[in-house]
């Protein structure tokens, strides 16, 4: 029974995976990206080439690195892929502060290819090729997880790749078709959080409580960047690069406004989803290891797991946070500006807004999975037991 079972529910996940598969290729499919499309016969493309030789002229070494050089470097390169495959250019590579690709012999590089209506062209040096090393990386990161984390290691894999493909083939393209963000990251959260828990812990009480108190908490989170973001005077109008969303917006009918609060909630997903289903499981070996403890000894106990995880959750997302705005801060410091001046800058107020928002989402995603468990799993080990 228990084998006809897991097969049961495997048969099932697969044939909605294929289903959910099947539609996100026809939501992208039936409504292509028509923002920035190529006009007529003018286009630009970028191409992996190889440096077969080069000269360099006038090219100074900068003082705080030795692997960094301004200056000239008249190269010769070989196309390997497209249209213009396994043509030889001649390029001039400029080294500057916002454009630096240090060429060598045998290098492999991605090369930036602009077409005139006239069918003429032109070949610049874009960027190294990273690409073999990224895949590499991705490779070993999950040979790892799966190596050392086993059968929850493979399904871990499983549902980040599936997170990811939310994200990018259902996510973003319903922002660029014009529906709201912030219904869209809580679908994208639901789906998510639903798939990624069931993925690591089968279906379960506790598997059952981590959803309902990762979407809890996140909700909450969405609560709090409205109300800090109404009185902040704070949305996605306030956002770096605003001005071209706002472009695509003009073609699309994205809502930019409302893209901060759905970033904040995709932000928090993690964290709060990690707390949820560390106190829901603390909670279920408690009560395994002592059935005889009532919903009130079982809430505090998640309470006390909780009160442990908190300070270094909200920790981690304040860090996380700092550290994606290190150059902003660097900067900051250096213009020496006044405090008043400081912590009323948008870009100071949005990170403290951010990192703020998905904190308070941890401390009261505590008290909410910590009660959701406690209900549920005394329920569902009464009814097995019933059974």
């Amino acid at each position: 029974m228990i084998k006809s079972s897991k097969i049961f529910q495997i048969s099932i996940f697969v044939i909605a995976a294929l289903l959910f598969g099947i539609f996100l290729y026809h939501f992208n499919v039936s409504h292509p990206v028509t923002y920035n499309k190529q006009n007529g016969k003018s286009y630009v493309k970028y191409e992996k080439a190889q440096v077969l030789s080069v000269k360099n002229i006038s090219l100074k070494q900068f003082k705080q690195s030795k692997n960094t050089y301004f200056g000239t470097q008249q190269s010769q390169i070989k196309i390997l892929t497209g249209e213009h495959k396994g043509e030889i250019k001649n390029v001039t590579n400029y080294l500057s502060d916002t454009h630096n690709v240090y060429l060598k012999p045998n290098m492999k590089i991605v090369s930036e290819i602009s077409t005139a209506n006239g069918g003429s062209y032109s070949v610049s040096i874009y960027n190294y090729y990273r690409a073999k090393t990224q895949y590499i990386f991705i490779f070993i990161f999950f040979a790892a997880l799966c190596i050392i984390g086993g059968k929850k290691g493979f399904r871990s894999v499983i549902g980040l790749v599936f997170t990811l493909a939310c994200i990018i083939f259902l996510f973003v393209p319903m922002l660029y078709r014009g529906y709201s963000p912030i219904f869209a990251a809580i679908l994208i959260i639901i789906i998510t959080s639903c798939v990624s828990l069931f993925l690591l812990n089968n279906w379960s009480a506790k598997t059952l409580s981590a959803i309902l108190g990762t979407i809890s908490g996140v909700i909450i989170a969405g609560i709090i960047e409205a109300i800090l973001g109404h009185f902040s005077h704070l949305s996605g109008l306030n956002l770096t690069d605003v001005e071209s969303l706002n472009m695509i917006s003009n073609v699309s009918g994205m809502k930019v406004h409302e893209l901060l609060a759905a970033g904040i909630l995709i932000a928090s997903l993690g964290a709060v989803m990690d707390l949820s289903i560390s106190i829901a499981s603390s909670i279920q070996e408690i009560y395994m290891s002592n059935p005889g403890m009532n919903k009130k000894e079982l809430f505090r106990s998640g309470m006390n797991v909780g009160r442990d995880m908190m300070g270094t959750m909200a920790n981690t997302l304040i860090l996380a946070f700092a550290g994606a705005s290190l150059t902003m801060i660097i900067i900051i410091y250096s213009y020496n500006v006044s405090y008043n001046q400081l912590i009323n800058m948008d870009m100071v107020s949005l990170e403290i807004i951010q990192g703020l928002t998905g904190s308070m989402a941890i401390i009261f995603t505590v008290p909410l999975v910590s009660f959701i468990s406690s209900e549920i799993i005394i329920r569902s080990s009464k009814q097995k037991s019933l059974n």
